[in-house]
């Protein structure tokens, strides 16, 4: 088995109201340089943001959201930014941002399965609370 390699990650947060403040997590974004990888995987809680915010245009955001993970995956059809090298692109969708899909810092570590590592990361961080 190959040595772990550095890796880089942040969250994608839904943030309705800057004012109050309130975040839903969104999404998360794994990068890893040596591996070549960059990916990211979303998924809404949409009872929880209606709980925070009962006028949020769900389906903006949820477009918005697709559109990070197309260029995570450099998708042609993402535009010119999904062009960039991954590196470039990862710091594009981790840059600080004041609109309503934010990213947190960014996160360090090592891995040597960046795939099942953004797995995880999901299931912890993300995905929503499954009956058991």
């Amino acid at each position: 088995m190959p040595p772990p390699d550095a890796f880089q990650y942040a969250i994608w947060r839904v943030v309705p109201d800057v004012e109050r403040g309130e975040a839903v997590n969104a999404g998360v974004v794994v990068f890893c340089r040596r591996r070549s990888f960059l990916a990211a995987r979303i998924e809404l809680d949409e009872a929880r943001l209606r709980a925070l915010a009962p006028q949020l245009d769900i389906d903006a955001v949820r477009r918005h959201l697709d559109g990070l993970v197309r260029v995570a995956a450099g998708d042609p059809e993402a535009g010119a930014i999904a062009a960039l090298p991954q590196s470039e692109r990862f710091g594009w969708l981790t840059a600080a941002s004041s609109t309503i899909v934010q990213p947190s810092a960014i996160h360090t570590g090592l891995s040597d399965d960046p795939d099942g590592l953004l797995d995880r990361l999901f299931t912890r961080l993300v995905a929503a609370p499954r009956a058991r």
